[in-house]
């Protein structure tokens, strides 16, 4: 996850619910309602992390490994577009379990999901070798190099300002493509099968877990607010609002898991209302969205201080929306909400870093 909080401070503490032995209003006692949500989030997000996994190994495996030449776009017309399939397979199942993975297990996201410019900040010279298993891995790695010809011009141009910046493109000889098959694409497959591996019961710290899902909520606006500079997430295949409709996908879920818990605390069914609000609205507001990419902000948007007719343009509406949702200062958004939901909890609140 890429907005930074004290979560690790979090997951060193064991969650402090205040009344493990007493019975709530559900009838069972908060150590058994822990239980019951350790169980239930270990399974649902297997079953994603397997998927994950399984579309990094299924990506490798199409990427072509010819003889004497690179990528061919007829020639390689069926392993690119397989490749392109395990990449959205692999990206779906990662964003809806972002939230609750990300602050468990902060090496592997990073390696996983880091955006480009995470990877080469500070690095003397940054990657140049587009292709091998170290400097920029992961996911928009390899997004990175399949999109490229696809790749909007001004996200090009942001790009290659950057300190030691290697212009994306497709693995021009054999030797590229064969390090791309059995180095960058196989460093994922490691990557995600780490995940896979680590993905036990007992590491979870619904703490750190419910922490996880607000701030994944708050990181929803961040998401929308670099779209007007060229830095969003998936930003390559330009399916960015793909990204965050599953992230609210996920959310939801794992949400859901903690909601009997929720509903049995005395004032959990006014908090619950407000956050199925929310989450109702988030929702319908991407629903009235089409395709994957996020709209396009006009040339003198301003996060700062958007003008009412930028406001009103697309990308204005989808930004108003996601900003009242998800804004911790107001009453009854999502993050709001929430927040009001882990005190009910015993859990620490989401405090955004400055």
């Amino acid at each position: 996850m890429k907005t930074q909080i004290s979560l690790l401070a979090l997951l060193l503490l064991a969650p402090a619910c205040s009344s493990d032995d007493d019975a709530t209003g559900g009838g069972m006692t908060d150590a058994e309602y822990q239980a019951q949500v350790v169980d239930g989030m270990h399974a649902a997000l297997l079953a994603d992390v397997n998927a994950l996994h399984q579309a990094a190994v299924d990506l490798q495996a199409a990427a072509p490994a010819p003889t004497g030449r690179g990528w061919d776009e007829t020639l390689d017309a069926a392993a690119l577009e397989a490749m392109t399939d395990s990449w959205l397979e692999a990206r779906g199942a990662y964003e809806r379990t972002e939230g609750a993975l990300a602050p468990l297990f902060p090496d592997i996201d990073a390696d996983i999901d880091a955006r480009y410019e995470d990877f080469i900040e500070g690095a003397q010279g940054g990657d140049q070798d587009l292709f091998d298993d170290e400097g920029v891995t992961g996911m928009h790695a390899i997004e990175r190099i399949l999109f490229s010809r696809d790749t909007p011009a001004s996200v090009v141009a942001v790009e290659s300002t950057l300190v030691g910046y290697k212009a994306a493109a497709w693995p021009a000889t054999e030797v590229e493509a064969a390090e791309f098959k059995n180095q960058l694409a196989a460093r994922l497959v490691t990557d995600t099968q780490r995940l896979a591996d680590q993905w036990q019961p007992q590491v979870i710290d619904l703490g750190g877990s419910f922490q996880g899902l607000i701030s994944l909520m708050n990181e929803q606006r961040e998401k929308v607010n670099k779209a007007a500079s060229e830095e969003e997430e998936s930003r390559y295949a330009q399916r960015t609002l793909a990204d965050l409709r599953q992230n609210l996908k996920g959310t939801i879920g794992i949400y859901e898991l903690f909601q009997p818990w929720l509903l049995g605390k005395s004032g959990g069914a006014a908090i619950d209302a407000d956050i199925e609000a929310s989450f109702d609205s988030l929702n319908s507001t991407y629903a009235d969205f089409s395709g994957d990419a996020i709209p396009q902000p006009s040339a003198s948007w301003s996060s700062e201080n958007p003008s009412p007719a930028d406001l009103d343009t697309p990308f204005g509406r989808l930004y108003t929306a996601v900003e009242d949702a998800v804004d911790p200062n107001v009453r009854g958004s999502a993050v709001d909400g929430m927040n009001r939901a882990a005190e009910e909890l015993g859990f620490p609140e989401f405090v955004e870093e400055e």
